[in-house]
């Protein structure tokens, strides 16, 4: 099968969102077996993705091919593009971080969680500027952060400052994009900045700068990203039908992963990314074994804890729970899949 032509894009507004992902949208027509349920064949899932990330492990892994539907692939930068696609009804489901669906039921969407994986939390690292003497949490007094809202890094630098009795008053929160933060911090524009590989080996090349320790740092990120989808979809017999048929074939792909880190490295960072060789070695042992948690309570409880941090800083415009974001019939899927794949629900005891 060709690779689907789509290429990034970002989102500004509703009718921006409508024109501009349905432009890039690469149609799969796929043929398939029983992984798809009772999901009639002529049913499509408008799949919102962001580096093709979703759309390479599925490829890549064969469960794209397995699937007895069509999947209209849209590429995104950022949770907020593709929340705004929902709003705008031109996506399904997507695969975001754990933060856009609290900013998801804030705004009153309603998005449900139907799927979950969890990489290594020690993946992020709090990076330290040149010359910056900062190796404790305690040492975030008065500095400047790098603060990206709306992402798992907002969560991250939120949580760190609970953990050590500070709150956003007493640091200076620098709002900056992603794609931004490695070049504030090796300058010295801010004092930390929260990263993750292949930019915290890019820092540690520059004299001078440092990692707050893991051990300052552990509990601050979760590692968790999410499948999630629109009520609607997931309402439908057809596309709810679909979508299951998705969230296995979600976690059978990233369990792949697990199993073909060399081949994953080169085909999707180094071949379609663009990284090297050894940047691609880097991201994928950083985020170590993915595994598959059941959407039960102890997710929603995760989950809460994220959007209470959040809260605590007065970062979001009203109260929310988390149990209200999940879709918990879906985890069925998740289980058949998990238990068939040989994937693992939660990582193995150190």
């Amino acid at each position: 099968m060709h690779r689907p032509n789509t290429f990034p894009l970002g989102l500004r507004g509703r009718a921006t969102a409508v024109l501009l992902a349905l432009a890039t949208f690469a149609t799969v027509g796929l043929s398939g077996c029983a992984n798809g349920g009772d999901a009639p064949v002529g049913t499509t899932l408008i799949v919102a993705d962001q580096q093709e990330r979703l759309q390479s492990a599925l490829r890549l892994s064969g469960e794209l091919d397995k699937l007895p539907f069509k999947i209209e692939f849209a590429n995104f930068i950022g949770g907020p593009a593709v929340l705004e696609a929902f709003r705008a009804g031109a996506a399904d489901v997507g695969q975001v971080g754990d933060v856009p669906p609290i900013h998801a039921l804030a705004a009153g969407q309603d998005v449900p969680i139907v799927g979950s994986y969890q990489t290594d939390p020690k993946a992020l690292k709090l990076a330290v500027a040149p010359g910056r003497s900062i190796s404790k949490l305690a040492d975030l007094r008065g500095k400047k952060i790098a603060y990206a809202e709306g992402t798992a890094q907002q969560a991250a630098v939120l949580k760190a400052l609970t953990k050590a009795g500070l709150t956003p008053g007493d640091v200076q929160l620098v709002r900056l994009q992603l794609a931004e933060f490695l070049d504030a911090v090796r300058t010295g524009q801010v004092d930390v900045a929260p990263l993750i590989e292949p930019n915290v080996t890019r820092l540690l090349r520059t004299a001078g700068a440092s990692l707050i320790p893991d051990s300052e740092t552990s509990g601050i990120y979760t590692g968790l990203a999410y499948l999630y989808a629109r009520r609607a979809v997931v309402q439908d017999p057809a596309k709810a039908a679909a979508t299951r048929a998705l969230v296995g074939a979600f976690v059978r792909a990233w369990q792949w992963t697990n199993t073909h880190r060399e081949e994953w490295a080169t085909r999707y960072y180094v071949e379609i990314q663009k990284v090297s060789a050894d940047d691609a070695k880097r991201i994928v042992e950083s985020l170590g074994t993915y595994t598959f948690p059941h959407l039960d309570q102890q997710l929603i409880a995760r989950q809460q804890a994220t959007i209470d941090a959040i809260d605590a800083a007065g970062e979001l415009p009203k109260k929310i729970e988390a149990v209200d974001g999940f879709d918990l019939r879906f985890d069925a899927a998740v289980t058949e899949a998990v238990t068939a794949s040989g994937a693992a629900f939660a990582p193995a005891a150190s």
